[in-house]
């Protein structure tokens, strides 16, 4: 039986499943749209800091204003309607709510509400990449621990990746490369919220006219938020970074079984079993044919001389030598597919991809000669971006994860293009935060 009828049998025997979102933000506001269509799934609660701001998304994207008016959740469940608070802990904590959904984005925020949910036997949908990218291995740990079920948000980049490996290695091929496209060049590494929306090509009108978020932009642009999605893949689907971190080669669809195999075979990898992001422009800012910029893939070998003449005779695009083949999607809609999460995790108790492994991590890597006193402003900000190294390599070096590089002042000089470290920096170890990432480097030094 499929999801949507096993989620409508919920509706017709009056126990849907009943959600609290956490963080009306793009991603959430996304979700909120669809989750009213769904049979079988009712939002009963929603948290976020500003709760008018977190009503008027749900009236931008077509609720009824009542709907998101109930005057508390006992009342919500009633009516079928939402509670809106500032009170995430609360929210959490309610019974009769059966999924959490953590989209706030803020690493530290993240956490909190995951251990939140492991003390409260509430199931976790992670669409917060930075939490996961900071401290996942030891959250879905604790999940574990709790009997509770700890998941990627489906319709973003990590849960589809992690889809079309499971695919590839269930149907018995090696997964040798696994990873998303993005649009990018060398030169963004060092973008600023001051210069993010000449490399977007977005003018001073379109800037004003929106709600557009320069330091969050430009995450996405300086390789940030690629490092953080590929640690959560590698983590998730036991795939190794590569030791010179993502090298972004430009490529096409066409083109990932010839440009994502071994070196020795005429490839760019480094080694099979790893990650990497494919940039949909070449070097000198020429489109790529058929790029695959809002896509995900798996490269996969085929392990017989056999299953190479099946490759060719079904039409599937291979390399050269007929050996490695490609699978994608070439878009991901984001939080409109998220409602897919909380049905596997309600109906199948699945997660649709989760962390397993600590194999990649995200290091904070100085864009500029950064000086002693100076603090850290975070991701996509002025002096720092993420660079996605071995989890091992980034321990052995005492690396600062990119999550935790906000608000703290280096003690030390850092090199353009360097690592940021722990001994580069004044930490307070009493931050939650610092605290449990401090506990899982000592639980996965080994």
């Amino acid at each position: 039986m499929s999801l949507s009828l096993k989620l409508a049998a919920l509706a017709e025997a009056g126990k849907p499943v009943r959600v609290g979102v956490i963080g009306a933000g793009k991603f959430g506001s996304m979700f909120l749209s669809q989750a009213p269509r769904t049979r079988g799934l009712h939002v009963a609660g929603i948290a976020d800091l500003n709760v008018e701001r977190a009503r008027a998304s749900c009236e931008r994207v077509g609720w009824e204003p009542e709907r998101a008016r109930a005057a508390s959740l006992a009342d919500a469940f009633a009516k079928g309607t939402t509670f809106v608070t500032e009170d995430a802990e609360a929210l959490i904590a309610a019974d009769g709510i059966d999924v959490i959904v953590e989209a706030t984005g803020h690493p530290g925020a993240g956490i909190r509400h995951a251990l939140l949910a492991c003390r409260h036997a509430k199931h976790v949908v992670m669409v917060n990449v930075e939490a996961d990218a900071l401290a996942g291995p030891l959250l879905a740990r604790r999940a574990a621990e709790a009997g509770i079920l700890y998941s990627f948000a489906y319709g973003d980049q990590p849960a589809l990746i992690a889809e079309i490996v499971d695919w590839a290695r269930t149907a018995g091929f090696e997964v040798v490369c696994a990873g998303k496209g993005t649009k990018y060049l060398p030169i963004y590494h060092a973008s600023t919220p001051d210069t993010v929306w000449g490399h977007y090509g977005f003018t001073e009108e379109q800037v004003a006219g929106g709600d557009f978020n320069p330091q969050m932009f430009n995450s996405f642009l300086d390789g940030t938020k690629s490092a953080l999605e590929m640690a959560a893949v590698a983590n998730a689907c036991d795939l190794q970074p590569a030791d010179e971190g993502l090298l972004f080669p430009a490529c096409g669809v066409d083109d990932l079984p010839d440009v994502l195999r071994p070196r020795a075979d005429g490839g760019q990898l480094a080694r099979k079993g790893t990650v990497e992001v494919v940039s949909s422009i070449e070097r000198d800012g020429r489109p790529v044919f058929r790029d695959l910029r809002w896509g995900v893939y798996a490269v996969f070998e085929a392990p017989s001389s056999y299953v190479r003449d099946c490759f060719k005779q079904y039409g599937l695009k291979t390399d050269s030598s007929g050996r490695y083949s490609a699978m994608y999607k070439p878009y991901h809609l984001i939080g409109l597919e998220l409602g897919i999460s909380v049905a596997s995790i309600m109906v199948r108790a699945e997660p649709t991809g989760t962390t397993r492994t600590f194999s990649g991590d995200v290091v904070a890597t100085a864009k500029r000669d950064l000086k002693p006193g100076e603090r850290l402003d975070g991701e996509g900000g002025f002096m720092v971006y993420g660079r996605l190294m071995p989890a091992a390599a980034s321990l052995r070096a005492g690396g600062l994860p990119i999550g935790l590089a906000h608000g703290l002042t280096l003690t030390g000089p850092v090199a353009a293009g360097q690592p940021v470290r722990w001994a580069d920096v004044q930490f307070d170890d009493g931050n939650e935060a610092i605290r449990f990432r401090r506990e899982m480097e000592a639980a996965f030094r080994g």
